[in-house]
């Protein structure tokens, strides 16, 4: 192993290693439930900090199989500050609901593991092992609160599916082998420009692709699994799930087709077109009929998939080809700080036996727990996308781009769906401020500092959005 290769992947060496060391320490020292979770946030907090020291650097490992640049170091510190935050919200939740278990943190780190490797493959195998990587641990998190049936019910589900989607992914890697005879990213795109691949092998091998990880991203029409799995899933790996599985899927989706099929996209675009408009209209709608805070926010995260995915479609365009990919970074981030700031209000009402989920147990919420009602309101506002919330930026930087790009009926589509759901976000703060009630909500220190800070930054980053997006944009620079 030469020293980029060992380069190349030490954020992931050193997740992997820190975990087997938690899982040892969990072992032989079980009692002492606080360690785990701290040794967990260490590691992660080390893994953050080289993967900021790689960010201005570009090299390439194991023969080109896996690429440090700009885009990974920034999805790199999205997955590590993902995975705190998960940590915070999980260490009193698990306590709270029995199932405060130290392989909890070991499977969190694995998963996070996996997700760098997928914003570094350079190669379809690769691609494929970090999806496994990190898909295997969260249908075990999944289930993390057996005996409760809901829980085992929604591993099997995201088990069994993903199993399925998996599936996809590895025929669509087979056949693009077949039609360009490598599997790198980069020998697939000189086999396309030499005009010596296979074009109608490839492009099914890259439909089947994209409903493989259609299913990760959960964009319609591969998105059944979503609301029963978020909603029998421990909230804490939901919070978690929705932002890291999600960005682990854009990240393969963005290196796959801009750094091997970009040829293809006169293919592709009018799928994806319509896959982000369905995606769009169907999350929103469906949302407004729920009545459970954990469905309604499942349907919310396959309609943010979907103004993702919009960045996919405008990427065809080369004129804005590298603000589409920086666009759907900004998203991720905004869509991760808003995302865990609301799964910590549900984490806060929630009790035992999947009570306090109900909307109408939101009731009463603004005046006993005023600081808690205006964070959620941030949030809310932010998912709907109204200003000065990172939301509305990040909505703002997608919209330009796909009218820059001359999508301007999918544009609209994205802006009509954005009023459908202020119907349901909305709905939230009516009862919290305009019905009575008499909640009751447990605020740990972390809850309370997790949800807080996600609050201010929701408001605060999009005043300062300006330099995030151009951290993103210059990600984004070696990918063309």
């Amino acid at each position: 192993m030469t020293t980029t290769d060992f380069l190349s992947i030490l954020p992931i060496t050193i997740l992997v290693a820190w975990a087997s060391m938690i899982l040892l320490v969990d072992v032989f020292n079980h009692k002492q439930k606080w360690l785990s979770p701290l040794l967990a946030a260490v590691g992660l907090a080390v893994a953050l900090s080289f993967s900021i020291a790689q960010s201005g650097n570009s090299y390439a490992g194991f023969n080109g199989m896996v690429i440090v640049d700009g885009f990974t170091a920034f999805l790199d510190v999205l997955f590590c500050a993902s995975g705190l935050a998960g940590i915070a919200l999980a260490y009193d939740y698990n306590k709270r609901m029995g199932i405060d278990r130290g392989e909890y943190y070991v499977l969190l780190m694995f998963s996070i593991s996996g997700m760098m490797l997928m914003s570094a493959a350079a190669d379809l195998i690769v691609v494929f092992l970090a999806l496994e990587l990190l898909s295997i641990p969260l249908y075990v998190l999944a289930g993390f609160a057996r005996p409760r049936l809901d829980s085992e019910e929604a591993a099997l589900k995201y088990f069994l599916l993903g199993a399925f989607a998996g599936g996809f992914v590895v025929y669509g890697v087979a056949l693009a082998f077949g039609a360009a005879g490598s599997t790198a990213l980069g020998a697939i795109f000189a086999a396309v420009s030499a005009g010596t691949a296979d074009m109608t092998l490839l492009v099914i091998g890259a439909g089947l692709i994209l409903v493989g990880f259609g299913f990760k991203v959960a964009v319609v029409p591969f998105q059944m699994w979503t609301p029963d799995v978020y909603q029998g899933a421990p909230s804490a790996v939901t919070a978690f799930m929705a932002v890291g599985a999600k960005a682990a899927g854009f990240a393969a989706l963005l290196r796959v087709f801009t750094a091997a099929l970009p040829s293809l996209y006169d293919e592709l675009v009018p799928v994806m077109w319509v896959l982000a408009a369905l995606t769009m209209i169907v999350g929103n709608i469906i949302a407004i009929a729920q009545t459970n805070i954990k469905r309604m926010l499942a349907y919310s995260s396959i309609a943010h998939a979907g103004y993702i995915f919009m960045a996919l479609v405008a990427f065809g365009q080369q004129a804005v080809a590298a603000d589409a990919v920086a666009a759907a970074l900004f998203y991720l981030l905004a869509y991760a700080v808003t995302n865990f700031g609301a799964w910590g209000v549900v984490i806060a009402l929630e009790k035992a036996e999947g009570k306090g989920l109900q909307l109408d147990d939101y009731a009463g919420l603004g005046r006993k727990y005023p600081a808690l009602a205006a964070a959620m309101l941030v949030f809310m506002l932010s998912f709907t996308g109204v200003p000065p919330t990172l939301g509305f930026v990040g909505k703002f930087f997608l919209f330009r781009t796909v009218l820059e790009a001359g999508f301007v009926w999918l544009a609209i589509i994205g802006v009509l769906t954005s009023l459908i759901s202020a119907s349901f976000y909305l709905r939230v703060l009516v009862i919290m401020y305009m019905r009575d009630g008499e909640p009751e909500v447990s605020r740990p220190v972390l809850l309370n500092l997790t949800t807080g800070l996600t609050a201010v930054g929701t408001v605060v980053l999009s005043i300062v959005s300006v330099p995030l997006f151009r951290w993103a944009s210059q990600a984004v620079l070696r990918l063309f």
